[in-house]
């Protein structure tokens, strides 16, 4: 069998097997998929950069979950397929909504602080596309809190192996014993990665029974990597627009300014003070992102305009501050006083709605290779994401992939 000439290859070259996993790169993803398979076996974390860096700690907005009535999941499932214009598979919509709750007590359970009202009730946003309050959040830095929960107990955790500065650059398969592989080809199925050591320049060969790539949307090197492995890929034609980026010319990429921050009370207006997003949806300024989007670009392109402003100044000074302390801080750095001046805004490509295609236990079709995350196409965002469902797409279908492997890890003969 493929997986009986890579053992022994291995045996001959000297290559540890000792992994049972490798996931190449990090974030919501790939560190919650880590703590869940380490209670089945070693894992080891691939990553180019510091084990800090990535897509996650810029998320602002909050993570979503139905949490307290009168929202519902059958609401939370409305509002997705809405925004996904047709395009959502109805299954992967129905399994993050509903199994949300559950893997937000994770979350939480591993250390990530959601902030809570006086009472001790979580303190729920509202973003674009949302019929209800349903955004849990850690004021607007709610990517780097899970990140920095998720980072520590991974460190923390006996069975995780992190290696730092190394760089997958090649998945393999049969095609790595000689063997001419298509898409079509039965049994095809991942082995490892040849990873690059980028303090020594050299390629290190990584066997593991189980590899999962989770590196965030359409990343320079990895969809061609997985579309070389023949991994199928989807939907890559929907990008999605976040239709509200700080305006400030020289400075890549945009500094988003949060959807909660409409679901707060601001309000988008043209440069003479109008308020125009009536004109395009009942929702107006909480409509879903693309519409939102294309909006503001048909009413930027009618005055020859490079931004619309949005305007939060009419809500308590001392609320906004510490609602959104670090889009103040960073307005406030280039001169914007949020509390009185309106914010200067923009459109800019944000999200990747395709990537590799997955089942519902993330699994692509290259046996034992899953991606998650952003790199992945589960089919609950069709052509258009509803906002902050992202991050707990991520954990969910990570879950969904550490239940899948963990019964298997016998069945793969590498040791």
């Amino acid at each position: 069998t493929a997986t009986g000439l890579f053992f022994a290859y291995a045996v001959l070259n000297g290559i540890n097997l000792s992994t049972y996993f490798i996931i190449y790169d990090l974030g919501a993803a790939g560190l919650s998929f880590a703590l869940k398979a380490a209670a089945h076996g070693h894992v080891t974390i691939v990553t180019k950069g510091a084990i800090e860096e990535c897509n996650t700690n810029y998320a602002q907005g909050g993570i979503c979950s139905v949490t307290y009535a009168p929202d519902t999941f059958e609401k939370h499932i409305r509002d997705t397929l809405i925004c996904g214009a047709g395009k959502c598979d109805e299954k992967a919509v129905e399994l993050v909504v509903r199994r949300a709750p559950e893997l937000i007590a994770d979350l939480i359970a591993w250390g990530t602080r959601f902030d809570k009202t006086p009472d001790g009730r979580f303190e729920l946003n509202r973003e674009g596309g949302h019929s209800e309050h349903r955004i849990l959040h850690h004021e607007d830095l709610t990517g780097a809190e899970i990140e920095r929960a998720l980072v520590q107990s991974v460190r923390e955790h006996p069975n995780i192996t992190v290696l730092e500065r190394h760089f997958a650059i090649d998945l393999l398969t049969q095609h790595h014993l000689g063997e001419f592989v298509t898409r079509h080809t039965r049994g095809l199925a991942s082995f490892g990665a040849y990873v690059l050591n980028l303090d020594t320049n050299e390629i290190e060969t990584m066997l593991a029974k189980f590899t999962v790539v989770a590196t965030g949307g359409i990343a320079r090197f990895v969809l061609p990597m997985c579309r070389h492995a023949k991994a199928m890929t989807e939907n890559m034609e929907f990008i999605q627009f976040h239709p509200t980026t700080l305006y400030n010319p020289g400075e890549k990429p945009n500094f988003l300014i949060t959807e909660a921050m409409r679901g707060f009370g601001a309000i988008l207006r043209l440069p003479d003070g109008k308020e125009f997003m009536d004109k395009y949806h009942p929702m107006k300024s909480l409509a879903p992102r693309d519409v939102v989007a294309r909006a503001i670009y048909r009413e930027m392109t009618k005055r020859g305009s490079d931004f619309v402003y949005l305007d939060v100044t009419h809500k308590d000074p001392e609320a906004v501050k510490s609602h959104f302390p670090n889009t103040y801080d960073k307005c406030r750095s280039i001169g914007i006083d949020i509390t009185k001046d309106w914010i200067p805004v923009t459109p800019a490509a944000h999200y990747c709605c395709g990537g590799v295609k997955v089942d519902t236990n993330g699994e692509t079709s290259v046996k034992r290779l899953y991606a998650l995350g952003e790199t992945s196409c589960t089919g609950l965002h069709g052509a258009n994401r509803l906002a902050s469902n992202s991050l707990i797409e991520a954990v969910v279908y990570a879950d969904q992939a550490a239940r899948h492997t963990a019964p298997l890890l016998d069945k793969v003969d590498f040791q």
